[in-house]
């Protein structure tokens, strides 16, 4: 097992609240860091290069005045048609983001200029192929992207994909893929994680920017209601039906598969907007709590889940 530095000594919970896209601002950053697990948002959820420079600045001011704070990250689409790449990681350099998580693509050029600072790479992955690459980038760590995530999740089973990576990987490892309970904290754990990866939950509470209305959907949706398709993008990703549903979404029809474009996708953002996206653990959710009081109740989960097992019994 295995944690950067930086984590060791601020977590309350081996925790990450995931970058999620038009969803994950500064307001959520700064209270889960502030409650002691590791806080992201994705650069594109700034719609210029200016907007994500005002958002780390709001960041760092904020957890400026709070004494070990868990450390807070941003991802970068690391992909040739993202076309903010450079300004964006040139802005991480700059103020020395703790964590910066990389998706569509390992560039050694980007781990490299991340560890000018001391900063720490994480990248995500679906299959050990995509694992390998990020590995021999020199990335810190990799986030195993399971079946049931939320986003542009993969299809492998945590339990093949996971040992996997650690036959050949020996830095962190995360677990993202239908996790919203304290207790599926301690299962990552058990199953050779070093570090928890949480998307959908976040959506859920006070402090995200996502509208009432997918709010309200995901508490009334269950793992049934997620549909993994790549009718939306051209990339499969797990979407609520009934959102695809209103926004006419045929998911019968035959889609003529291009290059993914993040300049597109930039452009295209209003229609995320209606859209939306959530893991397989959506059936947990039921309530809408501030983020304090969600890692307070997914600590008291996660102790209890470990108290069940050194006596043996049902958390």
């Amino acid at each position: 097992m295995s944690l950067p530095n930086a984590f060791v000594d601020t977590l309350r919970l081996p925790l990450v609240c995931a970058p999620m896209f038009l969803v994950s601002g500064p307001g959520l950053v700064i209270e889960a860091c502030r409650s002691g697990v590791v806080g992201t948002f994705p650069a594109l959820n700034q719609r210029d290069s200016a907007g994500f420079e005002a958002w780390l600045l709001e960041v760092k001011e904020a957890l400026a005045d709070t004494p070990n704070a868990a450390p807070y990250g941003v991802n970068l689409i690391v992909h040739k048609s993202n076309p903010r790449l450079q300004a964006d990681l040139e802005l991480c350099v700059k103020h020395q983001v703790p964590l910066v998580i990389t998706s569509l693509g390992a560039v050694s050029e980007v781990v490299d200029a991340v560890h000018s600072y001391g900063g720490v790479v994480f990248h995500d992955v679906i299959n050990v192929r995509h694992a390998e690459k990020a590995a021999q980038a020199g990335v810190d760590g990799l986030i195993a992207v399971c079946a049931g995530a939320g986003g542009h999740a993969g299809t492998l089973s945590p339990f093949a994909l996971v040992p996997e990576i650690r036959q050949f990987f020996h830095k962190t490892v995360l677990l993202a893929g239908s996790l919203s309970r304290g207790s599926d904290i301690l299962a990552t754990k058990v199953l050779g994680a070093d570090l928890a990866y949480m998307g959908t939950r976040f959506i859920n509470t006070q402090e995200s920017l996502a509208d009432a209305r997918y709010k309200s959907m995901i508490a009334n949706s269950r793992a049934a209601d997620v549909v993994y398709t790549e009718k939306v993008s051209g990339v499969n990703a797990n979407f609520l039906l009934p959102s695809l549903e209103v926004a006419g979404v045929d998911l019968a029809a035959v889609r003529e598969s291009t290059d993914v474009d993040f300049g597109e996708e930039l452009d295209a953002a209003k229609a995320w907007k209606d859209i939306w996206s959530a893991g397989q653990g959506v059936g947990s959710i039921d309530d809408v709590p501030s983020v304090a009081d969600l890692v307070a109740r997914l600590e008291q989960e996660y102790m209890a889940a470990c108290a069940a097992i050194d006596t043996g019994e049902q958390a």
